[in-house]
């Protein structure tokens, strides 16, 4: 009980801190330059990111000439406002202010951390498996497979390995089937996350346990399982010494995946047969006219009872990633929701583009938790990529969930999930503070 009131009474003590460094983060200014001159440099901070968003936006709109003045604008104006806050000797307030701003963040966080909800996957021990057969690409994450002699390991520890070598492509799902004919009682790949994709739907097919080793070059799936992905061999520990969780599949037109599938903007650009060859040219190409609607097909995203017409992006992913903006895509906190994470974005223009920054348009973003949702379109069939994989599908798509399709063969000692950053909630951090209204 003692332990529960020092716990209390620190978190309202650090909430209490964000509040101080706020307020303070807003007196320094004044005080330092006075009222108008904080009013003036408020304005130019905040106009200065506007004008170089819409800048940017209007940069990835245009062709010619026109596109790279708006480059120019977008470069020269964060460069203007910093020139204007040296000129006026108002630089050292705005690194103060910022300071005193991210130290506020930090304390609100740290106060309502007890308050994160996300607690670790259940996971039970299991002995080891008798017959393991692996899926091995030597040319996945820029050759892992040879440099952690991830082949050798795994046959040290009994496991049969198929590497995906030679000229011809090789039927990984066949591959898999074949070994659980031949009697494998655990499948599992090293290589990327969609070959990881393939053999863990032969794997949930069959209720067989499936083992990750992270030798692909981003490994969104591993690092969500909380493996290690610095270290691919470390995975195979699970072969000796593992535990076992149940994870959620997402199935989109039959084949599953186990991070996401995304529509529309980057699914066009990366179909186009020029983008291996120039990423960069290609991008800026194709932009114009898939952001302007007049290239590519027009979307159309229905989850229950709400319809998105006309995103230019829609990403579906097997259980919803953690964000709070456009960059925190990317993680999730946890694989077993039994739900669908769906994100569109439309952006119709600069105005929409700006008001992403602090979701000022509805439908500029939205983010919805489903068990099932259909992207339609105005094409017979669309490109879609489906873990990093790029497909053509035909239209209507349908993506679902299956909840604990997957059973999942961890290593015991692994890094585990990293906690995740809790929002900042000023209401929820006044009543920690012990200033909200009591009841009558």
């Amino acid at each position: 009980m003692a332990g529960h009131d020092d716990s209390d009474r620190s978190r309202r003590w650090w909430a209490r801190a964000a509040f101080a460094a706020a307020v303070a983060a807003a007196v320094v200014p004044i005080v330092a330059a006075g009222l108008l001159s904080t009013l003036v440099l408020l304005a130019a901070g905040i106009g200065g990111v506007v004008v170089m968003v819409a800048a940017l936006y209007w940069f990835l709109t245009h062709r010619g000439v026109p596109r790279w003045i708006w480059l120019g604008v977008a470069v020269l104006v964060p460069i203007a406002v910093l020139s204007a806050f040296v000129g006026a000797n108002l630089l050292w307030v705005v690194v103060v202010s910022y300071v005193l701003v991210l130290l506020a963040a930090l304390c609100a966080r740290t106060a309502l951390e007890a308050e994160r909800a996300e607690s670790a996957m259940d996971e039970r021990t299991v002995p080891p498996p008798r017959q393991p057969f692996l899926v091995m690409n030597p040319h996945s994450g820029g050759g892992k497979v040879a440099r952690f002699g991830l082949q050798r390991k795994a046959e040290e520890l009994g496991a049969e390995v198929a590497l995906l070598e030679g000229p011809d492509t090789i039927d990984v799902e066949a591959l898999a089937r074949d070994a659980v004919r031949r009697g494998a009682d655990l499948l599992g790949v090293a290589g990327g996350d969609g070959t990881q994709a393939l053999v863990a739907g032969v794997a949930a097919e069959h209720d067989l346990p499936f083992l990750v080793i992270s030798a692909g070059t981003r490994n969104h799936f591993a690092l969500d399982l909380g493996l290690d992905r610095d270290d691919p061999a470390a995975g195979l520990e699970a072969l000796r010494d593992g535990v076992e969780v149940r994870v959620d599949l997402g199935e989109i037109a039959g084949r599953t995946f186990v991070n996401n599938a995304s529509f529309g903007v980057y699914a066009e650009v990366v179909q186009s047969p020029a983008y291996r060859d120039d990423k960069t040219g290609t991008v800026l190409r194709m932009l114009p006219d898939l952001l302007g609607g007049s290239a590519g097909a027009r979307l159309t995203a229905r989850t229950g009872g709400l319809t998105v017409e006309g995103p230019q992006a829609v990403l579906v992913s097997n259980g919803p990633y953690q964000t709070s903006d456009l960059a925190g895509l990317g993680r999730r906190a946890r694989l077993d929701r039994g739900v669908l994470g769906v994100v569109t974005v439309a952006v119709d223009g600069a105005r929409q583009a700006v008001g992403l920054l602090n979701r000022a348009h509805e439908r500029g973003m939205t983010q919805h938790t489903v068990r099932e949702v259909t992207v339609d379109a105005d094409a017979p069939e669309i490109p879609v990529g489906v873990d990093g994989e790029s497909l053509i599908l035909a239209t209507p798509v349908r993506c679902t969930i299956r909840p604990g399709a997957l059973r999942v063969r961890l290593p015991r000692d692994r890094p585990g999930v990293p906690p995740f950053k809790v929002a900042v909630d000023w209401v929820r951090l006044r009543a920690l503070a012990g200033w909200a209204r009591r009841p009558r």
